[in-house]
């Protein structure tokens, strides 16, 4: 686990997240990928309505980190967070938003996320304008992973709701 406490000394942490138990500078230059987090979130939230908390951009504690993904969807109640983050069997599904970060969210954090036994993890690559779903944790990796770049796709955890990719790729 990362001693946070250095970073807390120095007043870095609040600049910070920890990603493969790594401290990392965090990277706010990039307004566009949070505007389209928030898109994709305010979406899902009309989807899902009560069923889910979707958390956008806040922690989730892994075996030896505390990633941020852009979205995690997590199991309800709201108030099941207020004194800690979600642990993997809280969370149905994490998504990654990625224009520029796309070789470490399909190569760093999906071994992390398979390795947690994270039950599904999507990559929405904008640059290419497609869905990468990883489904089926096994040790450190997914062994299904699909690649989608029209029509819709279901969240294992609600396999009734169907959910349209262009609203998602922001076509």
């Amino acid at each position: 686990m990362v001693d946070r406490r250095l970073a807390r000394i120095s007043g870095f942490w609040s600049t910070c997240r920890t990603t493969c138990g790594i401290v990392r500078r965090r990277n706010y230059s990039n307004e566009s990928r949070r505007t389209d987090a928030h898109s994709v979130v305010k979406y899902f939230k009309e989807l899902l309505q009560e069923k889910v908390v979707i958390r956008e951009a806040h922690p989730v504690t892994l075996d030896n980190s505390e990633p941020e993904p852009d979205i995690a969807v997590v199991r309800s109640p709201y108030t099941d967070y207020f004194a800690r983050h979600p642990f993997p069997q809280d969370i149905y599904w994490l998504v990654e938003i990625s224009n520029k970060t796309l070789k470490l969210d399909l190569d760093k954090k999906s071994v992390t996320y398979a390795r947690n036994s994270i039950p599904e993890y999507w990559v929405i690559d904008l640059v290419n304008k497609k869905l990468i779903v990883h489904t089926q944790p096994v040790n450190n990796f997914y062994s299904q992973i699909q690649t989608l770049t029209t029509g819709t796709v279901s969240p294992q955890a609600f396999p009734d709701i169907a959910i349209a990719l262009d609203k998602m790729l922001l076509f």
